[in-house]
Parts: structure tokens; C-alpha cells; sequence
């Protein structure tokens, strides 16, 4: 794989609506489904997608364990259905990713989101079972940084996601390799298959070209983030749930994951994947160019870093390496050895630091958090 392409092309995707605006609030539990439904009509919701498409809910299961500020919470999905409901939005399909170390289906499960699918009548399909969906070529008409060079044969991307629009509900926090992880980044997951870690060499290029497609392919783009507990720490699993009773929303993708950036303490402009989309037109970074609705959030820094875990230090060593870190990169991961790798992380994050330190905290938050308390009653 060559180097990605340099920042100054611009794409020819779609201008994002009400771009350069985010809506922020604070909430708690008693109000919170309210809450999204008021926060949602201050960022224009009804506005941002096409009536005349479904909609897909494109939740964020970074874990399948029930690790709160790691995942979708359920609050946050059912009070974005109904949202969506009582804008007229009632054709809707959730789509789910597979990953390498994380299961969906469990995901959903012990993350109290598939009982809300039930209730509310939500299909689900998921894009690694054969038959659910398929995948198909795709070109893009915006230039690629990178996904061209990484998959040479070709970009394939699921065929549910092309003409429909894409609600993505995401949660504050960081990232051992993008600092935060956002909006943005959970596009990462639906349109990428199962050998997406390929693309973590350039996976602030590869975040812009998601964006440029998803442009391209969606009449209509939404977020709603949830910022009741946010994740401080080497995300997006193993981390520290801090409570910060926030909700965000946005059709600019850029810009949500700047203002939640600034929010956790870092500097938008600073984070690659947040100023390439800046810079190539997507959507708006820059803090200063930021429309923020609702709350007053100029002077919020909750401090946050990333730190770094024992899979961080390694795969920051092998993905942002040099030239022998390259050739270790396609012997661990493009060979039969990538079943080792996937071994290592989960002994690391299943058997060893959940059960050592992620159970404790959860139940921790469930019994202290008035979010863990609603949590309980999901």
C-alpha cells in the first residue's frame, strides 16, 4: 500500500444542512427522552433528512460487554426513535457491524438495545451475515485519501445504505488511536467489513473518505451523542466513566465530534481527522466557525486524556510505525497469524481487564451514577 494522498483536493460530495451547528444540553434521567426530543428539534432534525427515505439507526457497540460510555445507551436509542417517530420518520432499519473483537448480537443484548428494536417495531439486519445484505462495488466521485490505495481491488460498501438516510449515535469519549471518537468514526463500522483494522495506518484518512462516501450515498445525515457518561481514557473500551449529563446533536458530523472534542479538553483543529474534513469542505471544524444551540459550553474542559493500555502501546508501535513496522503489519494481521491478534485482545479485554478492573467500575457506576440507576431500569 502506497502513501495516501496529500489535503488540499477537495471532494464533490454533498454540503451537509445546518452545517456548522450543533445542539447542546444538559439533561438528567428523568427528562432525558423529552430531552432528546427537544434537542433534536433544535438541531433541525426534520430538515436534515429526506421524509421520502428510510432511515437507518446506526448504533455504537464498542463493546459487548455492558461497559457504560463504551456504547449506545438505551436512553439515547429510544429517545432518538421516538424523536424520528414524532417527526414522521417511521421507516426505520437498524444495521449492525461485526468486528474482529467485539459481538454485535451480545452487544445489543447485555447493552439493553435490542428489547427497544422489539418495542418499537425497528427491523434489524447486519451486515456480516450472508443474506442480510450485500456488499457491492462502489465509487466514489469525491478523490480518496486513502481507501482507494488501501483496497486496490476495490471499495465495496453494503447496498442497504445507499439512498436512505443514517441516524449515527455515538458516546463521548476518547480513542487509543484517533484521541476522540465520534460521529465520525462510527461510520467506520457499516461501511467497512470485518478487515477494516487494515486501514488504522491512515485512519484519519480513512475517517475523511467515509465521510465523503457517506455524502454521496445518504440523503440525509444525522448524529445524536451522548454525553450522560463519558469515557475518559484509552477507549474506546477501557476507560473511566465520568458522569458529564450532556447530550449533543448535528447533521455536521464534523462539527459534533469537534464540540465534543473541545468539551473533553482537546483541540478540534488539532486532531488530524477533524481539520483533513475541515480543510476538504465536509463539514465544520474549527471551534470559531461553530454554531453551538443550547447550552453555554465556550468554558467546558473536563480534562480528559488518552492515555495508554498494554493494546494501545502495541498498536501504536505497529500501525504508526516505520517501514519494519509495515512489514509486521501485514504478517500479524493479513496472514493466518491475525487469529492470534484477535486471541491476545480478547484474553486482554474479556478475560483479564474486565473481570480485574471494567466489572468493578460498571457496577460501580450502576450502584453511585443516577445513570447506572437507569441503566438498571432498562
Amino acid at each position: 500500500m502506497t502513501a495516501p494522498r496529500t489535503e488540499g483536493e477537495t471532494p464533490r460530495g454533498g454540503t451537509p444542512v445546518g452545517r456548522g451547528r450543533v445542539a447542546v444540553i444538559k439533561t438528567k434521567p428523568a427528562t432525558v427522552l423529552d430531552d432528546i426530543g427537544r434537542l433534536t428539534a433544535m438541531a433541525s432534525l426534520s430538515g436534515a433528512l429526506e421524509r421520502q427515505a428510510a432511515t437507518i439507526l446506526k448504533d455504537n457497540i464498542s463493546w459487548h460487554l455492558p461497559f457504560l460510555s463504551a456504547n449506545t445507551t438505551p436512553w439515547q436509542l429510544e429517545g432518538t426513535i421516538l424523536a424520528l417517530h414524532a417527526g414522521g420518520f417511521n421507516e426505520l432499519i437498524a444495521v449492525h457491524n461485526d468486528t474482529v473483537v467485539t459481538d454485535p448480537i451480545r452487544g445489543e443484548r447485555l447493552n439493553k438495545l435490542a428489547p427497544l428494536y422489539e418495542k418499537y417495531a425497528v427491523p434489524e439486519l447486519y451486515n456480516f451475515i450472508p443474506g442480510n445484505v450485500r456488499w457491492v462495488p462502489y465509487e466514489p466521485r469525491a478523490s480518496m485519501l486513502a481507501l482507494d490505495r488501501i483496497y486496490p481491488e476495490g471499495i465495496r460498501i453494503p447496498d442497504v445504505f445507499l439512498g436512505k438516510n443514517v441516524v449515527h449515535l455515538p458516546t463521548m469519549k476518547c480513542h487509543i488511536y484517533t484521541t476522540t471518537t465520534g460521529a465520525m468514526k462510527n461510520a467506520f463500522g457499516g461501511l467497512l467489513g470485518t478487515r477494516r483494522h487494515i486501514t488504522h495506518s491512515w485512519i484519519h484518512e480513512t475517517l475523511v473518505d467515509l465521510l465523503a462516501i457517506q455524502q454521496e450515498i445518504h440523503p440525509g445525515i444525522f448524529a445524536v451523542m451522548d454525553g450522560t457518561l463519558c469515557g475518559n481514557g484509552p477507549g474506546p473500551r477501557t476507560m473511566v466513566p465520568v458522569e458529564k449529563d450532556y447530550l449533543l446533536a448535528s447533521s455536521d458530523q464534523v462539527a459534533i465530534d469537534a464540540v465534543a472534542a473541545k468539551m473533553m479538553g482537546f483541540d478540534p483543529m488539532a486532531i488530524k481527522y477533524i481539520r483533513l474534513a475541515h480543510e476538504r469542505g465536509l463539514g465544520v471544524g474549527d471551534p470559531r466557525e461553530i454554531e453551538i444551540v443550547g447550552e453555554d459550553v465556550s468554558l467546558v474542559d473536563f480534562g480528559f486524556s488518552v492515555g495508554a493500555n498494554l493494546p494501545a502501546r502495541f498498536g501504536r508501535s505497529v500501525w504508526f510505525g516505520g517501514f519494519h513496522a509495515q512489514q509486521l503489519q501485514y504478517l500479524l494481521f493479513q496472514t493466518p497469524l491475525v487469529h492470534a491478534f484477535i486471541l491476545g485482545s480478547s484474553t486482554y479485554h474479556d478475560r483479564l481487564w474486565w473481570p480485574l478492573v471494567g466489572r468493578g467500575i460498571q457496577a460501580r457506576v450502576q450502584r453511585d451514577s443516577k445513570w447506572g440507576r437507569l441503566f438498571d431500569e432498562y
